[in-house]
């Protein structure tokens, strides 16, 4: 996904937002799903004038739910909430009471307390677990950093162990300097990496027809059907069910 690293390499401040202020573009860039309006620009929206980043405000809240529902929704492997969890602590979100609570998710009081102080041992255990990690990160050599997946992997396991110099060989050897795919490797890993550099050629926020996305695999690969079947199988596209138009997961 073009905004994936962009999306977690941003600091807590900014993600809490959703946005970010690029200077060198003079942009304001939405974090969740890459859309950019340029400051300085005045909007005409619902009878209002709107600057940049108020507009960019509203697309949060209304392509998003804004930026709570979108993080709450996203995969378990990434908020680490069971299903459970993720009811109790969007209830805590929208202000309800204990008793509003324990009526809306039909649990008891003591239920609802014991899910306060374990959400809390929980938010304790991130923040020692974030210091630890960024300890780590800062004392490492950046050839052996690991690449963050895609947000929409369809399952993380042992092949996305990839660090950014293994990234790199492996893209010196399966490109050519013009980016044509010499061969599609038959690793799982080389394979994932090699998926992830080619949807770079795509944009967020973009509907592509067949045609279109045909045009541009071709100039990457002869065999381009095996290569979008591939991007959706592996989650960098997605579909409608009658294959009318095609955009980046």
């Amino acid at each position: 996904m073009a905004n994936n690293d962009l999306f977690w390499n941003t600091d807590s401040k900014d993600l809490k937002k959703g946005y970010i202020y690029d200077s060198k573009t003079q942009e304001y860039i939405c974090i969740l799903c890459g859309h950019k309006l340029e400051k300085g620009v005045i909007h005409n929206y619902k009878n209002q004038l709107l600057t940049s980043e108020k507009k960019m405000q509203y697309h949060i809240d209304e392509e998003h739910g804004g930026v709570f529902n979108f993080l709450i929704n996203l995969n378990k492997k990434y908020t680490g909430l069971t299903d459970n969890q993720k009811e109790v602590l969007e209830c805590f979100y929208n202000n309800m009471s204990d008793k509003e609570i324990a009526k809306e998710l039909r649990i008891s009081d003591s239920t609802i307390r014991n899910y306060r102080f374990k959400l809390r041992e929980k938010e304790k255990q991130a923040i020692i677990f974030n210091i630890l990690m960024e300890l780590v990160s800062s004392n490492n050599q950046e050839s052996s950093k690991l690449v963050e997946p895609h947000k929409t992997a369809t399952m993380i396991d042992e092949r996305y162990s990839i660090t950014t110099d293994e990234r790199k060989k492996i893209l010196q050897t399966y490109f050519t300097e013009e980016g044509k795919l010499k061969t599609l490797p038959a690793k799982e890993k080389r394979k994932i990496i090699v998926l992830r550099e080619i949807i770079s050629n795509f944009k967020t926020n973009t509907k592509y027809t067949e045609v279109e996305i045909n045009r541009i695999l071709e100039r990457i690969y002869d065999d381009h059907v095996l290569l979008r079947r591939y991007l959706i199988e592996y989650g960098f596209l997605d579909r409608y069910n009658d294959c009318s138009y095609y955009w980046v997961k």
